[in-house]
């Protein structure tokens, strides 16, 4: 039975109470404990803070970030996930722009947290693990000192309520903050029935919870009423193993990580029995990739597509269509069909109007789950939605006449590594502080690990040093996230432009092998 999260959660604490919830590094959480743990999270935020207030965490993957999601929902609070792989100034800038009053965080990422706390005077930090600051109490602690008492928020009655603010680049590189409702996030009964669960379900959640694809697959597992394995950082030999030991029944997995897990040495020895369902999206995949992972896990697998701002899965391919030989093997490169309830249009980007089948066109949407906007952009949330009310996607594909999506050349420059999502001008921003570089281009390359590389072009001052490929690299470190640097770099005597000017990234593209 599909219900809104803290919803869920209370009906299985109820039910099915001894039932694990969660589980991470050999500590497992009963559905009846997550319960009452969030209200005792959801008593201790409202002491600190009033409603509607942001609350951050800037966490691994890990039950406490599970607790901090449902608690605040309970509390009538908004999440803000942080992404810890962002360099200092750029996660002290997103709470900045969120506001935040409460920030958790883990000893790792104390740096950021601290220079967070220095930038929102008044903010209330609290540390997952032990705390050396007398004015900053351990987690355990602080949820110890409150009430085992629901407050009661998040049900049915507040599906318009936002509760989700999620962080995504936009096509300037700055950050903006995705709301999302519980209505956005909320699982119906059909969904929950396309993944196969069953009561004794385990799923595998080895994705980052500041992205849209770990809070999504968290929420639906949570309103299963499955035990999700929260694994905090990965490692294609700890996961293999992981899947194994713990009869992991569910797994949404990246490409990316697909690509690391079908080349581990040894890996066809495992025993993979268990393995129901393996889910896979965020980035593009090759059929070739796609077969070997077929053949090696001997589930069923089921595709997606899907952005923050579509509150996650627009379409999917469920397992009928994954056929490896045969009259069918074409929709292996297609993302499948829309989820019940959500339209999708293609749109020409130009003009606005409807294309036919088989042309390619901007992907645009209409759904319940589609975001209410921005955080504090009315003028990119107005540009979000066409006059028809469609959310306009960015992203370039064309429907068969079957209905099937088919993904092509996105409409924005974004490119997707190892599922992470990675502006160009975030890039050349960085790479342009360089004294070496005169100009930069950036575009993403295909890459049998990463989806797609960051790839530098670079045009070098005449007058300057020389500097190699792993210098540039290197100089990017401090400035931008690790995963957002180029791993490659092209040196040219000049970027290829038309006649306006603009840089034509895909001659870039075409001309790099």
């Amino acid at each position: 039975m599909g219900q809104h999260l803290p919803d869920a959660i209370r009906r299985h604490a109820r039910e099915r109470g001894a039932c694990a919830a969660l589980t991470c590094a050999g500590v497992t959480v009963g559905y009846a404990e997550l319960d009452s743990r969030s209200n005792r999270l959801a008593r201790a935020l409202l002491a600190e803070t009033p409603e509607a207030s942001r609350i951050g965490f800037l966490s691994r993957t890990r039950n406490e970030a599970a607790e901090i999601l449902v608690g605040a929902a309970k509390a009538g609070l908004v999440t803000v996930p942080l992404n810890w792989r962002l360099a200092v100034p750029e996660v002290t800038a997103v709470a900045r722009d969120a506001a935040l009053t409460v920030l958790f965080t883990e000893p790792e990422f104390r740096e950021a947290a601290d220079a967070v706390r220095a930038a929102l005077p008044g903010l209330r930090l609290v540390v997952i693990g032990p705390s050396d600051t007398p004015d900053v109490p351990a987690y355990e602690t602080w949820l110890a000192a409150h009430p085992d008492d629901d407050p009661g928020r998040g049900g049915a009655d507040d599906a318009d309520e936002v509760f989700l603010q999620i962080y995504t680049s936009g096509t300037t590189g700055v950050p903006k903050g995705v709301l999302l409702t519980h209505g956005n996030f909320y699982a119906d009964t059909t969904e929950l029935e396309e993944y196969l669960w069953e009561p004794e379900s385990v799923a595998l959640n080895a994705l980052p919870m500041f992205h849209i694809g770990g809070l999504g697959w968290l929420r639906v597992a949570l309103t299963a009423g499955a035990n999700s394995l929260m694994l905090p950082e990965f490692a294609p030999g700890v996961a293999a193993e992981t899947i194994e030991r713990e009869g992991v029944t569910h797994a949404f997995l990246v490409p990316s990580v697909l690509h690391m897990l079908t080349a581990l040495p040894g890996i066809e020895s495992r025993d993979f029995s268990r393995l129901t369902l393996v889910t896979y999206g965020s980035a593009p995949i090759t059929p070739a990739l796609l077969r070997r992972s077929m053949a090696l896990f001997a589930c069923h697998f089921m595709g997606k597509y899907g952005l923050t701002e579509g509150g996650g899965t627009v379409t999917q391919l469920p397992p009928r269509d994954h056929e490896a030989d045969g009259p069918r093997r074409h929709l292996l490169t297609s993302v499948g069909k829309p989820r019940r309830g959500i339209d999708v249009v293609i749109a020409d980007p130009e003009t606005g109007l409807p294309v036919g089948a088989g042309t390619p066109g901007e992907i645009r949407i209409r759904s319940r789950h589609n975001t209410p906007g921005y955080w504090n952009r009315p003028d990119e949330t107005e540009a979000l939605y066409d006059a028809d009310g469609l959310l306009c996607t960015g992203d370039g594909g064309y429907l068969d006449v079957d209905g099937y999506l088919f993904l092509t050349d996105r409409i924005k420059d974004m490119i997707v590594t190892g599922g992470e999502n990675v502006y160009p001008t975030e890039v050349e921003s960085a790479l342009a502080e360089h004294p070496a570089v005169s100009e930069v281009a950036v575009v993403g390359i295909p890459d049998d690990t990463w989806g797609e590389a960051v790839t530098a072009v670079v045009v070098l001052r005449a007058d300057a040093a020389r500097p190699d490929e792993q210098e540039l690299i290197d100089f990017t470190r401090d400035r931008i996230a690790s995963y957002k640097k180029p791993r490659r770099v092209h040196f040219v005597d000049a970027l290829p432009r038309n006649p306006n000017g603009k840089v034509l990234k895909r001659e870039l593209r075409t001309g790099i092998h």
